[in-house]
């Protein structure tokens, strides 16, 4: 009988979530109600909801932190196990790259606002820095981008030889360089500014340019062109 209690058949089919989406579309659907077909049922103490909202507060109400979760994360939650935590972290995953995505093609990059924002979506859900690249073909255009290393919670190393060999793999003509700061601060270290200049002086023997170095942290983004150290 309690199984019944806590069953979402047994509620009406207006407050169904799945029978409401059919019926009303995925828009009309609280972000509980969305995560709640994901998980498909609850346990026997609570309903598909109930864990869903549990699982929101986990993320402190807000999606940008939810997606900062592990399946480690979610699985502390009672009646989520790894098959559940596994399918809100794929469904999360699929957000950022629909975000990410282009229906003409590969992104242009015009701005400095542009590569930040692209970037923002990227990095956003690291918890320590990482350093990645754009490398941009004769158009400006993103053939590729990867994360060249990570570190921790205050830094990361980059060589130059990696960053190189793979903007050839990559017949990149110019480069972006990027890394997160996840303490918020979007002023450049000495380090990050000895680096920048490395990478630039050894590209321009293969005939590749760093066209910037861009910070990015919640706080916003902090362009290496734009305040002239480029």
């Amino acid at each position: 009988m309690q199984e019944n209690k806590y069953s979402i058949k047994q509620w009406a089919k207006d407050d169904r979530p799945r029978e409401k989406l059919l019926v009303n579309g995925s828009e009309k659907l609280s972000n509980s109600e969305l995560i709640a077909i994901l998980i498909h049922n609850g346990s026997k103490e609570k309903t598909a909801v109930d864990l869903a909202k549990e699982i929101l507060k986990l993320g402190k109400d807000n999606l940008v932190e939810l997606g900062k979760l592990s399946i480690t994360d979610l699985m502390k939650i009672k009646g989520i196990g790894e098959a559940k935590a596994i399918t809100i972290v794929a469904a999360l995953e699929l957000g950022r790259r629909r975000q990410l995505s282009n229906p003409l093609g590969k992104p242009s990059v015009k701005s400095s606002s542009d590569i930040a924002n692209y970037l923002k979506i990227k990095l956003k859900d690291y918890r320590h820095e990482v350093f990645a690249v754009l490398f941009l073909n004769r158009s400006n255009r993103i053939n590729h981008f990867e994360i060249i290393s990570e570190g921790g919670l205050t830094g990361t190393v980059a060589d130059p030889r990696i960053i190189l060999r793979k903007a050839l793999e990559q017949d990149a003509v110019n480069i972006i360089l990027c890394h997160n700061h996840p303490s918020g601060s979007l002023r450049p270290s000495k380090a990050d500014e000895q680096i920048t200049l490395k990478i630039k002086e050894a590209a321009k023997f293969l005939d590749i340019t760093v066209l910037d170095h861009i910070i990015v942290s919640e706080e916003g983004y902090f362009s290496f062109a734009d305040d002239g150290l480029l």
